[in-house]
């Protein structure tokens, strides 16, 4: 989140290796949607680094280093939140049924969420940081319910870093409006 925070492309890196470690924890402790996002972290790893090695190109290419921070309307983001919640209310409702899936709705809830601001990184929606700090803060329990108490750490510790990251991007994008 740090070099996300600060429009690092290595930060694509850092979501491969640990997106390939969480499928492996989060299928062990039965969190079986929070490891179909793991999956999708993985694969966002590549398109986020593809997508934003194409944009340094450009820019490079230009000789001109912009900030290409963007924001999302009012509609965009209540129909984002409106399909995120029937998705999570259908996922938690299949998983709570024909799985043994811990904490079903909360753990759909946080993969859903994650889904629609991991695609708002790769294309430098500010808004982004306000999901994460969400999703991060319900990912404490998650996690800490499973007994996973350093993941818990860990999400604290991301919390925190969105803010950071939030803040960071917000002085980006009102610079760009200069």
């Amino acid at each position: 989140m740090i070099f996300a925070a600060r429009k690092m492309i290595i930060c694509w890196l850092f979501a491969i290796i640990s997106s390939a470690l969480y499928i492996y924890i989060c299928f062990t402790y039965n969190l079986y949607v929070e490891t179909i996002l793991q999956v999708f972290y993985l694969i966002m790893g590549f398109v986020g680094w593809a997508l934003w090695n194409q944009k340094e190109i450009k820019l490079t290419q230009a000789s001109e280093v912009q900030d290409d921070i963007n924001r999302w309307t009012a509609n965009q983001h209540l129909l984002n939140i409106v399909l995120s919640l029937i998705v999570a209310i259908v996922l938690g409702y299949l998983f709570k049924n024909y799985t043994d899936q811990v904490n079903p709705y909360v753990d759909a809830f946080t993969t859903t969420f994650s889904l629609a601001a991991t695609y708002m990184v790769t294309k430098k929606v500010l808004e982004n940081w306000l999901y994460w700090i969400v999703i991060d803060a319900v990912s404490i329990y998650l996690y800490s319910e499973r007994g996973l108490y350093l993941s818990a750490v860990l999400f604290g510790i991301f919390t925190i870093l969105a803010v950071i990251g939030f803040v960071s991007w917000k002085r980006k994008y009102e610079r760009q409006l200069k």
